[in-house]
């Protein structure tokens, strides 16, 4: 029996039941990682599985942890577009200005991929629009790109 598979594979299928089960006997399976260095916490807000998030959270995980690239699960969520999950984790304290191995954030991340709702939160909690990728281009600079004119306005209330 590979506990730590099993755990991966409950929260993947939203299971959890069985993740308390296995976290209370292998505590220590909070911190494990995947082959692709996902956490447990990374692979719950990758699926949208908010109550697996709220437990994980509650044994310890760490809510800015990061994947193989970097990535958070905050900025999971962006990529996603997963609103409600975005909300909780801005106020379990995730930072918002994390940087990812290309020098992503959660707010670039929300405006590659249109997430307008999540960007709203992003920067009520003060995510820093001046902050640049490895392309060095900011939040700004990919909202003109892709044309998404709601987001542009949005960014420029909040300069």
């Amino acid at each position: 029996m590979d506990n730590s598979a099993d755990l991966f594979n409950a929260i993947r299928e939203g299971d959890l039941t069985l993740v308390k089960e296995i976290l209370t006997q292998f505590p220590a399976l909070v911190y494990s990682k995947d082959q692709r260095g996902s956490t447990p916490l990374i692979l719950a807000t990758y699926y949208n599985h908010l109550d697996i998030t709220k437990f994980l959270l509650e044994k310890g995980a760490n809510v800015d942890e990061k994947d193989g690239s970097g990535n958070t699960p905050l900025m999971g969520v962006c990529f996603k577009g997963y609103n409600e999950l975005a909300k909780f984790l801005i106020r379990a304290g995730a930072n918002v200005d994390a940087t990812n191995a290309l020098g992503g954030t959660s707010l670039i991340y929300a405006a590659t991929f249109n997430r307008v709702e999540i960007a709203k939160m992003l920067l009520e909690e003060g995510a820093n629009t001046s902050l640049k990728d490895a392309r060095g281009s900011t939040a700004m600079n990919h909202a003109k790109t892709q044309g998404l004119t709601e987001f542009v306005k949005l960014l420029e209330g909040f300069k």
